[in-house]
């Protein structure tokens, strides 16, 4: 019961992070972003089963095809998210369609491989995925912050003569 437990978390985490990105959202390159996956990649690798002992090749295979797809995900999402500045100098991103696309994908190729480790007896566990979530993030972050990291703070306009003027009053100009 504790494996369905875990896949529903997943599932539920996984849904959270998805609609989250579709949303405008403040990139602060002065937090800790790496935080959260090493948190991730750490429950992962302290829980037993990440590799299958009846079937060591296999498993491990199935384990570094599935980073892998994590760490081309995260870095997929990262490249199709728009990213902007704004006149105060903050750096903002949001996914696109596109980051849809890439996720799509990236689910299709997770459940190919679980179905191909089903296929040939391989017990799989959720810490494997979860340790592939935690690539995805990392990856994702990383690149992000690079980006944002290599934009140049939007120039705010000058105002206009007596501009400053009216918005400190609160008249309206008509």
């Amino acid at each position: 019961m504790s494996g369905l437990v875990d896949a529903l978390l997943i599932v539920v985490a996984v849904i959270v992070v998805i609609a989250r990105q579709f949303r405008a959202s403040r990139i602060d390159t002065g937090r800790r972003w790496w935080l959260l996956p090493v948190i991730l990649a750490v429950v992962a690798l302290r829980e037993a089963g990440l590799v299958d002992p009846r079937h060591h090749t296999a498993s491990l295979t199935l384990l570094v095809a599935e980073l892998l797809t994590g760490l081309a995900i995260g870095a997929g999402w990262a490249w199709t998210s728009r990213i902007w500045t704004e006149q105060d100098g903050t750096v903002w991103s949001r996914s696109t369609k596109a980051s849809g696309a890439v996720w799509c994908v990236g689910i299709g190729l997770r459940v190919g491989l679980f179905a191909l480790g089903a296929a040939i007896g391989v017990h799989q566990d959720s810490s494997a995925l979860l340790l592939a979530l935690a690539a995805t993030l990392l990856v994702r972050s990383a690149i992000l912050v690079w980006r944002a990291q290599s934009l140049r703070p939007a120039v705010a306009p000058a105002p206009a003569y007596g501009e400053r003027m009216f918005e400190s009053t609160g008249k309206v100009r008509g």
